[in-house]
């Protein structure tokens, strides 16, 4: 119950996400500690309200200068971020805060990367990111509220894209994604790709709700 008799508002397991990548941002900033982060990134995803949510945030959640809904800061500055991801018979891991330049190659050859935009920066409204994969691939995680345009290219492989069908935001970011694929595959999914500890805090969430 709120403080006027009402019952609270049931959080939804969007508002949970949203939490954590605040909470994600936060220790990326050296605001939590790793074992804070893990504690309050369990209560989040077990958190029935919203006003628990909100709690877990309070004292760390600082506004961003975004612009459209996926959560991507557009910093527009000299610094042109990154430009060439190279795995050749080795990978590439890419996570938490990192500036995708305004052209960017991820190149891979008998190789793989692991790119998670969920907590980037863009060097601009407008970035073109080329994957090319000879004999290896790479898997993309992208955020909600991107936009994403996709041409894709394989040849003795595949490129799997799981986009889902969000309505463009309008004047929001734009992620032109070019895949190229020989012997190899790239795949490309909308959302955070989750830790073990959190599929599993999520597969209990989803077993109290049956």
């Amino acid at each position: 119950m709120s403080e006027h008799g009402h019952p609270e508002l049931r959080a939804s397991d969007a508002e949970r996400e949203r939490t954590a990548d605040q909470l994600r941002h936060a220790a990326g900033e050296g605001r939590l500690t790793i074992e804070e982060l893990d504690e309050r990134l369990n209560a989040a995803y077990a958190a029935r309200t919203r006003g628990e949510l909100e709690l877990l945030v309070g004292d760390v959640a600082v506004p961003l200068t975004t612009t459209g809904d996926s959560g991507l800061t557009v910093k527009r500055s000299g610094d042109e971020g990154t430009r060439y991801l190279i795995s050749i018979m080795g990978g590439t891991d890419r996570k938490g805060w990192w500036r995708v330049g305004r052209r960017c190659l991820s190149l891979n050859i008998m190789g793989g990367a692991d790119l998670d935009l969920n907590d980037a920066e863009l060097a601009d409204d407008v970035v073109e990111l080329t994957v090319f994969s000879l004999m290896g691939g790479a898997d993309i995680h992208v955020p909600d509220g991107l936009n994403v345009e996709v041409t894709d290219i394989a040849f003795m492989g595949g490129n799997d894209v799981t986009l889902g069908n969000p309505a463009p935001t309008p004047g929001g970011p734009t992620l032109r994604l070019r895949l190229i694929s020989i012997m190899g595959g790239t795949d490309v999914k909308r959302g955070r790709k989750l830790s073990r500890r959190e599929r599993r805090a999520q597969r209990e969430i989803h077993r109290g709700h049956l």
